[in-house]
C-alpha cells in the first residue's frame, strides 16, 4: 500500500507521520519526499480495513498536511520502470558500467548483439565484451568527456557513443558514477542514415523554390500535407508533380506507411482496375492478388493522370473515396481500407465534365484540395537553380570535374521555353555534362530543338485541328483571367469582347466559380 500526502514544507512533519505509523504497528517500507510539488510518498504493507479508517483521519489532522490519497506507486517505482521500458523497446544497445568498467545491466537489443545472456554479462568487465578502447583508462582521467568510437564485438565493427554517469554533489565537483553505452552495428547505422538519405530525397527541401510562383505552391502544400482529404495536382508534363506528392506524403501523418504510385494513362483499363483493386483467383489455381489500396493501407496513393481513367474505374473509385470501401475485381466482399488519395493531370476536367467524359461527382471528390504547378517557362528565376543542382548531380555521378554554367547558356535557358519542363531541363543537362569534355557548360553543348523569340517553339507531338488548338489556347486563357475578372461582364471589358460572346465561351469550356479557385 502506498500513500500520497499533499503537506505544507514545515520541519518536523514527517516524524509526526511516521510517530502515527508507529503507533499504530505499521511497518515503514519506504518514503520520499517531492519538494517540488510539496508531497510525501509512504510505502508500507497492506493493513486491515478498520485500522486504515483510523489512521487516515489522523493524518489528516497533522498541521500543514492538506491531503492524504493512496496511490498506485512510489516516485521512484515510477522512475524506474520508465526506464526499464525505455531500455527494453530500444533498438539499439545500451550498456551501463561503473566507474571500474564492471558491466552493472545492459538492455535486450546490447545483449543480442554481444551474442550472451543480459544477466550473465552483468559483473563482466566492459573490456573483454566491446575490443579497440581502453574504458578503464578513459573512466581515470581527470576530466571524463563524452566521446563516440569505434569498437569490435566479436570481429565485427561497432559504432559506440560513451557518456559518463555524474552525481550531483552540492559542496564539490560532480562525483562520477560510471558511464553509458550505446552501441550501433555497421547496419544498423545504414539503416539510420539510409532512412535520413530518403527523408532528405523526398521533403520539401529538394524543391527549387526561388521562384514566387513555386515557394507559394509549396507554402501551400506544407499546410495541406497534414489534412487527410485527397490532393489534386495540376501542371503539365515534366514540372514535378510526382516529387510535390511524395513530399506531401513524407510530411504527413502517414510517412512511416507505404506510398504507392499507379499511371493511368500508361495501363490498359482492366490491367489499372486490377492494379487498384486487386483481384480473386475463379480457380484454384489462380493467385489472388492485393491492390494498390490495400498494400498502401494507411499510407498514400497516387494517381498519375487520373483524367486517363476508364468511366467504369471512375465509378469504382468514387465509390471507395465516399466510405473508404471497394472490392476487388471478381470478390463479392468488401475491402475497408485507410489510404489518402494524391491525383495529378496535366487535362481540362471541367472540361472533361462539360463533355461527359469525366465524372462530376468525381471531379469535386478529389478536386477538395488542389495545387496548381507553373510550367517552367513561368517561372524563370528557378531555372538557374536547377540547372546548377542537374550540373553538380551528374558530374559527382560521373566522377568528372563540376563543369561551370556560362552567362550566355543561363541567358538561353531563362528564354527557352521548356514544353517537358523540369524533367527536359534535367535530361538536357544529363546529356551535356555526359559528353562534355570542356571546363565549361556552353549552349553549343545542349541538343534541343530549335527556339527563336520570333518563331517561337513548335511541340514536335503537336496533335488536332488549328480549331482545337485554338480552343486549347482559349481556355487556357480565360482559365488564368478568370480569378482576376471573375465575372463573364468583367473578363468581356478586359479582352474587348461583348459580354454575350464571353458567357457562352465561360460555359462552354465549364469555367465558373464552382470549378475555378477565386
Amino acid at each position: 500500500m502506498r500513500l500520497e500526502i499533499q503537506c505544507a514544507d514545515r520541519m518536523g512533519i514527517a516524524q509526526e507521520v511516521l510517530n502515527i505509523l508507529v503507533n499504530y504497528e505499521v511497518d515503514l517500507k519506504g518514503i520520499e519526499v517531492d519538494a517540488i510539488n510539496s508531497k510525501m510518498f509512504i510505502s508500507m504493507p497492506p493493513i486491515e480495513f478498520d485500522k486504515f479508517q483510523k489512521l487516515m483521519p489522523e493524518i489528516r489532522l497533522i498541521d500543514g498536511v492538506e491531503d492524504v490519497k493512496t496511490t498506485a506507486f512510489m516516485p521512484s517505482e515510477r522512475e524506474h520502470n520508465e526506464l526499464k521500458t525505455l531500455l527494453s523497446v530500444l533498438p539499439d544497445g545500451i550498456i551501463s558500467i561503473d566507474t571500474k568498467g564492471i558491466v552493472r545491466l545492459c538492455n535486450d537489443a546490447a545483449a543480442r548483439d554481444l551474442n550472451v545472456d543480459k544477466y550473465d554479462v552483468v559483473g563482466m568487465s566492459i573490456n573483454i565484451l566491446l575490443k579497440g578502447f581502453n574504458f578503464n583508462r578513459w573512466l581515470e582521467n581527470d576530466e571524463v568527456l563524452g566521446q563516440t568510437v569505434r569498437v569490435e564485438v566479436s570481429g565485427e565493427d561497432f559504432i559506440a557513443d560513451i557518456l559518463p554517469i555524474s552525481v550531483p554533489e552540492s559542496t564539490q565537483e560532480d562525483i562520477l558514477a560510471g558511464a553509458v553505452i550505446n552501441i550501433k552495428s555497421q547496419s544498423r547505422l545504414g539503416q539510420q542514415v539510409s532512412v535520413f538519405r530518403r527523408y532528405g530525397q523526398e521533403s520539401f527541401s529538394t524543391i527549387q523554390t526561388q521562384s514566387t510562383a513555386m515557394r507559394r505552391v509549396v507554402r501551400e502544400a506544407r499546410r495541406i500535407s497534414h489534412l487527410e482529404a485527397p490532393i489534386l495536382i495540376l501542371g503539365e508534363t515534366g514540372t514535378g508533380k510526382e516529387l510535390l506528392a511524395r513530399a506531401c506524403h513524407f510530411s504527413s501523418n502517414r510517412s512511416m506507411k507505404p506510398f504507392l504510385a499507379l499511371s493511368c494513362a500508361s495501363l490498359p483499363d482492366d490491367v489499372a482496375e486490377s492494379e487498384l483493386f486487386g483481384f480473386i483467383g475463379n480457380s484454384a489455381e489462380s493467385v489472388t492478388k492485393r491492390g494498390i489500396l490495400e498494400q498502401a493501407d494507411g499510407g498514400t496513393v497516387f494517381l498519375d493522370e487520373v483524367g486517363e481513367m476508364s468511366t467504369q474505374l471512375q465509378t469504382k473509385l468514387l465509390r471507395f473515396l465516399q466510405d473508404g470501401t471497394f472490392r476487388r475485381v471478381g470478390d463479392e466482399n468488401e475491402v475497408k481500407v485507410s489510404v489518402r488519395i494524391i491525383a495529378t493531370t496535366q487535362k481540362d476536367l471541367p472540361g472533361m465534365v462539360q463533355e461527359n467524359t469525366f465524372r462530376e461527382d468525381l471531379y469535386y471528390r478529389i478536386n477538395v484540395l488542389t495545387l496548381d504547378i507553373a510550367p517552367l517557362r513561368d517561372r524563370k528565376a528557378d531555372i538557374g537553380p536547377l540547372t546548377e543542382h542537374f550540373i553538380q548531380k551528374y558530374a559527382h555521378q560521373m566522377g568528372v570535374k563540376v563543369p561551370k554554367l556560362t552567362e550566355a547558356c543561363l541567358a538561353f535557358l531563362e528564354q527557352y521555353p521548356w514544353p517537358g519542363n523540369v524533367r527536359q531541363l534535367e535530361n538536357a543537362i544529363y546529356r551535356a555534362v555526359s559528353l562534355l569534355d570542356d571546363e565549361n557548360l556552353g549552349i553549343e553543348h545542349l541538343q534541343l530543338p530549335s527556339f527563336t523569340n520570333d518563331l517561337g517553339y513548335l511541340e514536335s507531338d503537336f496533335e488536332g485541328s488549328l480549331e482545337q488548338a485554338v480552343k486549347r489556347f482559349e481556355s487556357t486563357l480565360l482559365r488564368k483571367l478568370y480569378p482576376a475578372y471573375p465575372s463573364s461582364r468583367q473578363l468581356a471589358k478586359r479582352l474587348g469582347l461583348s459580354h454575350t460572346a464571353v458567357a457562352n465561351k465561360l460555359r462552354e469550356y465549364g469555367i465558373n466559380r464552382k470549378t475555378i479557385k477565386v
